[in-house]
């Protein structure tokens, strides 16, 4: 028998389970290793370091922008078709196909004659699949428990899959990624299995084994999640298009609901953006190796792992609206450092030659990103939670998803212009801030218990 606790940790399970494709594969991982190969290609055509650095930024942006546009156009047509048939699971099931598939053809992006396009192809594809698969299992969330209980089940499911990207991320620097100069493991060994560190095969299978990660861990959530009985119906695009309409046209009557989905479109864009742009940053900014990228990486998990459960436990307490408010701060003084530093100066002011300073204060960053990060994630998905009902959640949901994917191609947009035109990895960084800032301004309209009784 499935027991209410075991659905709960099923649901929870999902968090673990796909938590890898943003820790490996999106930030600390592949997106350094893309980077790096990236700018040892375009080199290898004549472009300065500093050039080539800046065209792999550009690269990796574009990409994640036209992922981003294709999970805009369809998030909320599928949400509705979802919520109109009471069908979940086969959406989960498709989409987690997806995820494996893109996952493991990041494997073949070579270090010697590259086909970026190829890594793009895939890493766009396991990137909609992550996101479809959490836009319904976030669904089932209303059924799980109470209303009270919303901020702490949303914030201990988010820190259990920090959880497991902090688990994953040491396996992988221990036992598989290779230091590009030394072709050894952050324990001075070669890459198990005997991984060719020359062809960087090492790194190249977290494409394979974040495949097989979700693969495993996604047992539990299909062993005990389970959908409301009673409601699955025959699906009927016009009736899911025709409730999808009323609900659009219903937005500027509902200014809480409105208000926050805007606002949710700036702020979680930038979030995603700066994780995405953090590894490829710190490559090319700082010259760290994946290594270090990595333990970058678990700094800031834990961080997210612990802010995120304590988190909601305030947001439990509080409402989520503070939470997300004081996030935000947070981020946007992050990204005033990250703008304002170099190797050499940090806001003008000189380091000393060879200072491990400006490594410091990058961690501190990471640290910084992962808990405020994560923090505003958990209460963000409390939040929407607070704007819908069971019945129209998948709906809600692909809202949700729409709100921050319909301007996903606004920030790696803006960074991969403004790094096109500076020539320079830090200034693309600037243009966030101002999408953070337009997100805070327009909480101001949002209540702090959504459309619920207070």
């Amino acid at each position: 028998m499935v027991t209410a606790r075991k659905r709960i940790w099923g649901w929870y399970f999902f968090d673990w389970a796909s938590q890898p494709y943003n820790t490996l594969l999106l930030t600390f991982i592949f997106g350094p290793y893309f980077a790096e190969v990236a700018r040892a290609h375009f080199v290898a055509q004549g472009l300065t370091a500093t050039a080539a650095g800046a065209e792999a930024q550009a690269l990796w942006g574009y990409g994640q922008t036209i992922a981003g546009v294709c999970i805009a156009l369809l998030a909320p047509v599928l949400g509705a078709i979802a919520d109109g048939s009471g069908r979940r699971m086969v959406w989960i099931w498709a989409f987690s196909a997806c995820y494996v598939i893109g996952a493991y053809g990041l494997w073949y992006l070579l270090p010697a004659q590259p086909d970026l396009t190829m890594a793009m192809v895939f890493f766009g594809l396991g990137l909609i699949g992550m996101e479809f698969a959490t836009i319904f299992t976030n669904s089932l969330m209303p059924s799980l428990a109470s209303e009270e209980e919303m901020g702490k089940i949303s914030g201990s499911g988010f820190a259990f899959g920090y959880l497991g990207g902090i688990v994953s991320l040491v396996i992988m620097l221990l036992l598989f990624a290779e230091n590009g100069v030394t072709g050894k493991t952050l324990i001075g060994i070669d890459p198990i299995f005997g991984l060719d560190a020359t062809e960087r095969e090492g790194t190249r299978a977290v494409g394979p084994f974040t495949a097989l990660w979700f693969a495993l861990f996604m047992v539990p959530f299909f062993l005990w999640v389970r959908e409301p009985r009673g409601t699955h119906r025959a699906i009927s695009l016009g009736t899911a298009m025709a409730n999808l309409g009323r609900l659009l046209k219903s937005l500027p009557s509902r200014q809480s609901l409105f208000a926050y989905l805007m606002s949710s479109m700036f702020y979680r864009d930038s979030l995603n953006a700066l994780y995405g742009f953090g590894g490829v940053y710190a490559s090319g900014v700082l010259g760290w190796s994946v290594t270090q990228i990595g333990i970058f990486g678990i700094t800031g998990a834990i961080a997210a792992s612990l802010a995120t459960w304590i988190g909601g436990k305030l947001d439990a307490a509080r409402g989520p609206k503070p939470v997300i408010v004081l996030s935000i701060w947070v981020l946007i003084a992050v990204c005033c450092v990250i703008v304002g530093m170099s190797r050499e100066a940090i806001f003008g002011f000189a380091f000393a030659p060879s200072s491990a300073i400006p490594d410091y204060i990058m961690y501190g960053c990471g640290i910084l990103i992962g808990a405020a990060g994560g923090t505003v994630q958990a209460a963000s998905r409390t939040m929407m939670v607070f704007h819908t009902t069971p019945e129209r959640a998948t709906e809600a949901f692909g809202l949700f998803a729409l709100s921050g994917k319909a301007t996903a191609f606004i920030a790696p947009f803006a960074i991969a212009v403004a790094s096109d035109i500076s020539g320079s990895q830090r200034i693309g960084v600037a243009p966030l801030i101002g999408l953070f800032l337009i997100g805070l301004i327009l909480l101001v309209w949002v209540k702090p218990n959504g459309e619920k009784q207070a």
